[in-house]
């Protein structure tokens, strides 16, 4: 071989060796990092192909707005935006809902807007007074949207609560999550938005250190102990049938009576006179009574209207709860009062397990909606 034909085999050589360096250079993630200021990371590319991204639908059929006024996605492009649909009786929501107060709190000076899509269930969470009360009480100072007719839920083709859809700064959608839970997964891609944004504008890269949340209200939930699904009292949601033999009965008046002191798991039972709503059962009569057998570590009821009620947790005899479980809104005598249309919690153990429970109920107007358990 001559001096002409090396030169040109180790031209050649050298020209792939280049191609394939920079092949695994751009395609390694752990090579195609940007250095933070304080000598953190960010997965942020020099380029990045959004052609398999959506971009984020605009906001439809908005009723009402909290905390804002008229709010367009289309109005925060530049912005990171965290889109988070939930409602405010849901337990699943309101345990995620310190997270996104402490992301508002840590990260809204640095480009990112959360905007609650509020997209009821039941017809009361419809009411801008209930969400507003609400807002205040979780300590909510991001803009809040009231998507009564779910216009902007079927915008975004969703059919969960919650769900958290991040934006970037273009308007694409570039990361979704359900349910709870993804916190950490979630708070740094928000942190990597956030520095992509701050590059894109020729901005210093942000400091973002990612802190964890300390709440002691906030349980810790294994849903694999859980044995015991969500159970509506409306005719209208109820996956399974009452306990009792005169079953649903759509927009009637119904005695309920118990006949047997075996309950089957996770099934409501009734008794007394309650009147049979499309997502409640409102009791008609002056006392009624609510039974069931669960499995799970704490348990709420989603109840409005007016009256009281007595709780007792794991004994059918006429004592009240003990005081080692009772929830956060029983009181020492054993009873909640009813004082909104919202979630109550009415029992918390120390463990999960099989429990039972009995709720007497006093007042004609008590409205039990659902059951959630934790």
């Amino acid at each position: 071989m001559n001096k002409d034909n090396i030169s040109a085999l180790l031209t050649g050589i050298g020209v792939v060796t280049l191609i394939v360096g920079f092949a695994i250079y751009f395609n390694n993630p752990e090579l195609n990092k940007v250095p933070l200021q304080g000598g953190g990371i960010s997965n942020v590319q020099l380029s990045i192909d959004k052609s398999h991204f959506k971009k984020a639908p605009e906001f439809q059929g908005i009723t009402s707005y909290i905390n804002t006024n008229e709010t367009k996605i289309s109005d925060l492009k530049g912005k990171v935006v965290l889109v988070d649909f939930w409602t405010y009786s849901c337990i699943n929501c309101i345990r995620t809902l310190p997270y996104l107060v402490d992301w508002n709190q840590k990260y809204s000076d640095k480009g990112l807007v959360i905007v609650g899509i509020h997209t009821p269930e039941f017809e009361f969470e419809k009411n801008i007074d209930n969400v507003k009360q609400a807002v205040t009480r979780f300590g909510i100072k991001y803009p809040v949207l009231l998507d009564n007719d779910h216009g902007t839920w079927n915008a975004y083709q969703n059919s969960y609560w919650p769900r958290k859809y991040l934006v970037d700064a273009e308007g694409y959608i570039r990361y979704d999550h359900i349910g709870e839970g993804g916190y950490m997964e979630t708070e740094k891609v928000i942190q990597n938005l956030l520095s992509e944004r701050s590059k894109q504008q020729g901005m210093k890269i942000l400091n973002l250190n990612q802190t964890k949340l300390s709440n002691p209200d906030l349980q810790s939930i294994d849903f694999n102990q859980i044995k015991t699904p969500e159970l509506y009292f409306g005719y209208q949601y109820a996956r399974d049938g009452l306990g009792n033999i005169e079953g649903f009965n759509p927009e009637k008046t119904v005695d309920y009576k118990i006949t047997s002191s075996n309950l089957e798991p996770n099934i409501i039972y009734l008794q007394g006179l309650w009147k049979n709503n499309a997502d409640n059962m409102e009791l008609v009569g002056k006392n009624g009574k609510i039974m069931l057998v669960y499995s799970a570590k704490s348990i709420n009821i989603v109840a409005g209207g007016k009256g009281q009620a007595t709780v007792k947790e794991d004994s059918k005899a006429s004592q009240i709860m003990n005081t080692s479980f009772k929830g956060k809104d029983i009181n020492v005598q054993g009873k909640f009062t009813i004082d909104a249309q919202r979630l109550y919690n009415i029992a918390d153990h120390t463990n999960y397990g099989n429990h039972y429970i009995e709720i007497n109920a006093e007042g004609s107007g008590f409205k039990a909606y659902t059951f959630t358990f934790g």
